[in-house]
């Protein structure tokens, strides 16, 4: 506890000696921010290059187009939120992708930038499309949320501290890479990203329901999209390994549908071909 502590408290001096915090959108929770996005993007681009040359793609034509459309439609959405309140510097920032891998775990991940990538085992537990929306609406809150960047700045925070940080950003890229093969490393065993904290998944969890209602998709369903994912045998599938236990997820889930409800009611209603609203301004 007192390690933790030391850490935060180390973390928010960096914070004001460097200016390196940013938000969150629409959550606004403020997060370190010490390395460029074009940076991150730079390195994660190459891992994600990479990784899909050897990646198995899919030869599902109906499931890889159904991947596609509603991951669009969620990307339109929120290009239109982020582009009408304020944010729309960093609406350039993403050149998004989805794509349907062949592999039977149970999984998906993004990598910054918008490249997701969704395996088929997940599809039955997502069901339809709706399912599909919870959980590609969760995977472009990452890249929203910049949690990525993130990630690496609290690595870098840890490792440096605040009178090394500084001088270990200022001299080369030496230190940024080393954080970057940390935490934004693509898992040899499962061709993922390394788990990110639980705080950051509540947060995707919320942006989520929030994306997906955007893109007209009902967030009412997501509790049991989630329900579905916790009573699968076997050990917990990667998708879930950091998140909170499954009654705490579906608890905060039922807390935060009043206000993703907001969005859906006032934009367009879900339909297999659902259309993105120009009104998203709050």
């Amino acid at each position: 506890m007192t390690k933790r502590i030391s850490t935060s408290l180390a973390i928010i001096a960096i914070c004001l000696l460097y200016s390196g915090c940013g938000s969150v959108p629409i959550t606004g929770r403020k997060q370190l921010s010490l390395v460029s996005n074009q940076e991150v993007l730079s390195l994660s681009l190459q891992q994600y290059g990479d990784f899909m040359k050897s990646a198995p793609i899919s030869t599902d034509k109906v499931n890889t187009a159904m991947v596609q459309r509603v991951g669009r439609n969620i990307a339109n959405a929120v290009e239109t939120y982020l582009n009408n309140n304020g944010y729309a510097d960093q609406v350039k920032e993403y050149a998004w992708e989805f794509n349907l891998v062949k592999s039977s775990d149970v999984n998906a991940f993004c990598m910054p930038g918008g490249k997701i990538v969704v395996y088929e085992g997940i599809l039955p537990y997502t069901q339809d499309e709706t399912g599909l929306a919870v959980v590609l609406g969760h995977e472009v809150a990452h890249a929203v949320a910049k949690h990525a960047n993130e990630r690496m700045s609290n690595q870098l925070a840890t490792q440096y501290g605040t009178a090394a940080v500084g001088a270990a950003l200022g001299g080369s890229s030496a230190a940024v890479q080393q954080a970057a093969s940390i935490a934004l490393g693509l898992g040899t065993q499962y061709g993922i990203l390394l788990p990110y904290s639980r705080k950051q998944e509540l947060e995707a969890d919320k942006l989520g329901l929030i994306f997906m209602a955007m893109a007209g998709y009902d967030p009412s369903h997501a509790a049991a999209f989630w329900t579905r994912m916790s009573q699968q045998g076997g050990s917990t599938p990667e998708f879930m390994s950091t998140h909170p236990s499954d009654n705490t997820r579906i608890q905060q889930i039922q807390k935060d549908l009043p206000e993703a409800l907001k969005y859906y009611r006032g934009g367009t209603s879900k339909s297999s071909n659902a259309k993105t609203s120009n009104q998203w301004t709050f």
